[in-house]
């Protein structure tokens, strides 16, 4: 056990017991015996946990609970005392009072209460460090993209995370669809509440609605327990319902239901339970035209489309390659193994590919390459070999050439910006890499390759 005690009490005897055997439990105790006393020490030394007796004079117990929560609000106070009566015990849970015990106690029952505290404490701080490092990594800043099409998606979800919209997410699959309904999340006011999600499309009706509403013991066969639902697990924070293109009429009409009444009823269940959820739908369908086709609800679409957030495929933000592929190697880099780069050729490869599979297969294919290339460099070689092959396919060939002037006019400008640095500096390489912010290694290279 550990954790610092303040006991406050005007019994000299109780607080001696009470101290020695918490010390023997392996707190750190420190006595008063006034409220007086006990608030002098409390501002100069920090307390884990304030048990205190409520009547000792001057300044009651109640009121050290007020002054002690005004100061620090996380603070465990305990409260003992002889003169049990509801009032008393009303207004220390009121002023934020953890437990209130009443003497004489068993020593065995105060044990038990602090070790629940400490363990709830324990558990609450560790929540919050959770919450505080999910909101850390689902911020903003940290979904990459500097390419216009980006920041309009970035734009859109800081105007929208806020509020209690709800927001369908359009995008390829791969394209980081439930990246973003998560920046939604824990850039909202729901952030310390559940994200939870669930993708309609992995799974039948029968049991999607299971998922989805939960179900009773007995329902149905296999239904051998009582079962709680995504919407119940997600109340106060936000359910994700990615691929909700993917259902059928029926279970459409349900959702339907869900969202217009905010209430659900459980599989076999007789009365409805309401439920305050912020809902976050996405789909790689174009649902306007399955509206058309009558294979999406219109009222449903409407009612799940109240803001648009259309996500652009890897094709169509190209330019965020160049971010996303040292992010992933940092990612995937093997602990004890040099840090490895792209070749050249390798990055022309990875620029000229049109990644059917979006940012997923980008990432996939970093991870492959780090783990499979036992070199330094990962070269186009080490690529998957739909990628590796593709370099040598028409197509990419087409791209590059299309591409070859402005590359031959750039490598043109740095040959000649290198010829006449050198110069300036009388052949000096240390010098020229400094004025040109280049690596000693990388302009020996560069003086290499273009003969200089």
């Amino acid at each position: 056990m550990s954790g610092r005690i303040l006991l406050v009490d005007d019994e000299k005897d109780l607080l001696e017991w009470l101290s020695v055997v918490l010390e023997n439990e392996g707190y750190s105790v420190k006595c008063a015996v006034s409220a007086e006393k006990g608030l002098e020490l409390f501002r100069k030394e920090a307390f884990d946990m304030v048990i205190t007796d409520v009547r000792m004079g001057e300044v009651s117990g109640l009121e050290l609970l007020r002054q002690v929560k005004t100061h620090n609000p996380e603070i465990i106070v305990l409260i003992i005392t002889a003169y049990a009566s509801v009032e008393t015990a009303v207004k220390s849970l009121r002023y934020g009072a953890h437990d209130y015990l009443t003497k004489p106690f068993k020593l065995q029952d105060i044990k038990l209460v602090i070790k629940k505290a400490f363990s709830q404490k324990r558990i609450f701080s560790e929540d919050k460090s959770t919450q505080k490092k999910l909101k850390e990594r689902y911020r903003f800043a940290n979904i990459i993209g500097k390419s216009k099409p980006m920041q309009k998606v970035f734009d859109m979800v800081d105007k929208v995370a806020k509020t209690n919209t709800t927001v369908l997410i359009n995008g390829e699959s791969g394209t980081g669809k439930e990246l973003i309904a998560k920046a939604m999340h824990y850039n909202s006011l729901r952030a310390g509440k559940p994200f939870v999600s669930i993708d309609c499309g992995a799974l039948p009706d029968d049991l999607l609605e299971s998922e989805l509403f939960g179900h009773v013991k007995g329902s149905f066969t296999g239904a051998i327990s009582t079962k709680q639902g995504l919407f119940e697990v997600a109340v106060g924070g936000t359910l994700f319902l990615d691929e909700i293109g993917e259902t059928s009429p029926a279970m459409q009409a349900k959702l339907l239901r869900a969202l217009q009444e905010k209430e659900i009823r459980s599989v076999g269940a007789t009365k409805n339970i309401k439920v305050d959820v912020r809902i976050v739908a996405a789909t790689n369908r174009n649902l306007e035209e399955e509206v058309k086709r009558g294979n999406f609800r219109k009222d449903l679409f409407y009612r799940i489309s109240v803001i648009s957030v259309y996500l652009p495929s890897l094709q169509q933000r190209k330019e965020d390659i160049s971010l996303l592929l040292p992010h992933f190697l940092k990612k995937y880099q093997m602990p004890g193994k040099p840090v490895k780069r792209f070749s050249e050729e390798a990055m022309d490869v990875m620029l000229s590919y049109h990644w059917p599979g979006n940012v997923r297969e980008l990432e996939n294919a970093v991870e492959s390459a780090v783990t499979l290339g036992e070199q330094d460099i990962i070269a186009a070689t080490d690529l998957p070999q739909r990628i590796s092959d593709f370099a040598q396919s028409p197509e990419a060939n087409n791209i590059l050439a299309s591409e070859e002037s402005l590359k031959d006019k750039v490598e043109q400008f740095e040959k000649e910006l290198i010829a006449k640095t050198l110069v300036e500096t009388s052949g000096n390489k240390n010098l020229v890499a400094q004025k040109l912010k280049m690596t000693r290694r990388n302009l020996d290279y560069k003086i290499k390759r273009y003969g200089l």
